[in-house]
């Protein structure tokens, strides 16, 4: 099942100045890619790839971005949290949106354009895809995580649109090519291609 290939995030942008979140991000990560009445879709859509039978994977996702998210409240439980986090997942069904479109995990690449271009005009607003840069100059990226974005009502938004007071918060200075040191990716190089790598 290409669901358990596959690990889901909900996680929020801050404002310290404002003390209000002002973005959700739902991430979908290839690794190489609380709640009894959640935990059968839990353990299929949002598994623990390094220890499965173990709970500190989704206490560490609520205790690091639900606490976080937990300002609004329709997010102020774990109930709430995971199970908005499952319900959006579903919803955007990413991996067949890409499928639809013809974009697979297998040996051949694509061009970032093509990702994020299939993405953009399906949803209508632009994600943030980001790889894993295995070198310096390399002649190819491997498709790392995907981002999508939400208004707090949960309304899709560009990724890469910052509210006014996040960027009062962050005095606009902000990096894209950063890389996100929990994951190890960065935003994918649009000019070099990306490999959407088959499990093994």
């Amino acid at each position: 099942d290409t669901l358990c290939r596959h690990i889901v995030c909900l996680s929020c942008c801050f404002d310290v100045l404002f003390h209000i979140w002002t973005k959700l991000i739902l991430t979908h990560h290839w690794p190489s890619t609380f709640c009894s009445d959640l935990l059968p879709d839990m353990k299929k859509s949002w598994p623990d790839l390094i220890k499965p039978s173990s709970l500190e994977f989704w206490k560490y996702e609520w205790y690091k971005h639900g606490t976080c998210a937990a300002e609004a409240a329709s997010l102020n439980s774990q109930h709430k949290y995971f199970s908005k986090a499952l319900e959006l997942y579903h919803k955007m069904d990413l991996n067949s949106i890409l499928k639809k479109f013809d974009i697979t995990p297998s040996e051949k690449y694509y061009s970032f354009s093509q990702i994020e271009g299939v993405i953009e005009n399906f949803y209508g607003a632009k994600p943030k895809i980001q790889c894993a840069h295995p070198e310096k100059n390399a002649d190819v990226q491997s498709l790392g995580q995907i981002e999508i974005c939400f208004s707090p009502d949960f309304t899709l938004l560009d990724c890469e649109k910052q509210s006014p007071m996040e960027s009062l918060s962050k005095g606009d200075v902000d990096n894209p090519l950063a890389v996100d040191r929990a994951s190890g990716f960065s935003v994918c190089d649009r000019d070099v291609p990306v490999y959407y790598p088959p499990m093994p």
